[in-house]
């Protein structure tokens, strides 16, 4: 995930003079440009939404890992892209300009190594039985995938402030990169709800071979479900390909004018100490850092739970598709919220909506309606 004080270093580079700011507002930022630039952002969206659903479930029931060991891997992962953002961050500042740009190579660049990694993240080696050999494989490509991800996120995220245009038209296409990420969230339930409705038919089927034949391994009748995960990384990573594609020959990057005379001389690591050092920052990134924590673990522990415990592998797809469908029609009424009322209050407002939705998921798990109207809230 790029971090905050990635882009705040970032934003040093694009402080901009006055001559250069009316120079800007003359030249529009062309709709081509907003929607191209939009469509970069797909990749990430849809790698996070699948492996947030169904990495736990894959590695737990299909892989056939143990619990501590899946959750090594995730909590291993997850710091892990904590340390490569600033590194990336920082790299990518250093990096020359290319005629090409300095932003666009390290997102094209990395796509395929990103490829790649996804792939081999849902790919069973014929070794997979033995845990000792499995845990170090995903524990490697995952922390590879994050690697290659945070150098293509990272790039992507700070490329908003060298679309070209002044801020309005950079606000704008904020604004079209959000709505075509919504749009990325609905095509992956669809497509991660499909694979899971697979693997809970092959689960069921599986059940009734393993009490016929008990010396046969669970894992083993699973076959469906790991053409299904397989074919799911599959196209996802044809979907990345095209995206990265439409970014790198509709978006053209822009050279960022100079910082002024006050910034010429500050270097990465003193802008980083600067950020570390505002109170004001360290209670947001604290505040992030918690919440972020709360939504991974609901979302990670979401599918097992509707699997498991609650009954309802079989309707988990309307589930799924529920939540992010709420979550991308409720988006413009936060902005106006936000609009409204302040950021401050529209946060202490959502947040706590959280809590009564897991409170009845848990309280009434084998409700379906129930669980449908605690997916929308």
């Amino acid at each position: 995930m790029p971090t905050a004080t990635t882009q705040s270093v970032f934003t040093c580079i694009s402080d901009e003079h006055g001559n250069r700011e009316r120079q800007e507002t003359s030249v529009r930022l062309p709709l081509s440009r907003k929607l191209c630039y939009a469509v970069g952002g797909v990749p990430y969206q849809m790698t996070n939404i699948a492996m947030g659903f169904s990495l736990q479930i894959f590695l737990l029931d299909v892989v056939q890992m143990e619990a501590f060991s899946v959750s090594l891997i995730l909590f291993i992962s997850h710091a892990w892209d904590a340390v490569t953002d600033p590194v990336v961050g920082y790299l990518v500042s250093r990096s020359s300009w290319t005629h090409i740009g300095r932003l666009l190579p390290w997102a094209v660049l990395s796509m395929p190594l990103a490829i790649l990694a996804y792939i081999f993240l849902w790919f069973i080696p014929h070794n997979a039985v033995s845990s000792a050999f499995s845990v170090p494989w995903y524990l490697t490509i995952s922390c590879l995938f994050e690697t290659f991800m945070s150098c293509y996120s990272v790039p992507y995220t700070s490329l908003n402030m060298f679309l070209g245009g002044d801020q309005q038209d950079r606000d704008s296409a904020t604004a079209y990169r959000m709505s075509v990420e919504a749009f990325a969230m609905l095509m992956v339930a669809v497509i991660q709800g499909q694979v899971l409705w697979v693997y809970n038919k092959d689960r069921d089927q599986a059940c009734l071979i393993v009490d016929q034949t008990p010396d046969l391994p669970h894992s083993a009748a699973l076959h469906e479900t790991r053409s299904a995960f397989m074919i799911s990384a599959l196209v996802m990573s044809a979907l990345f390909f095209v995206c990265c594609m439409v970014l790198f020959l509709g978006v053209k990057e822009q050279r960022g004018p100079l910082c002024g005379q006050s910034h010429m001389h500050t270097t990465y690591l003193n802008t980083v100490k600067k950020l570390i050092g505002h109170v004001s920052y360290q209670r947001l990134v604290l505040g992030f850092l918690f919440s972020t924590l709360a939504f991974q673990m609901s979302l990670g522990n979401f599918t097992l739970f509707c699997t498991h415990v609650a009954g309802l592998g079989a309707q988990f797809q309307y589930l799924m598709l529920a939540i992010l469908v709420s979550a991308t029609i409720s988006v413009p009424v936060w902005q106006m919220t936000l609009v409204r009322l302040g950021k401050k209050t529209a946060l202490f407002i959502g947040l706590p909506l959280l809590i009564p939705g897991l409170l009845v998921l848990v309280a009434m798990p084998e409700n379906f309606p129930v669980c449908m109207v605690m997916c929308v809230l």
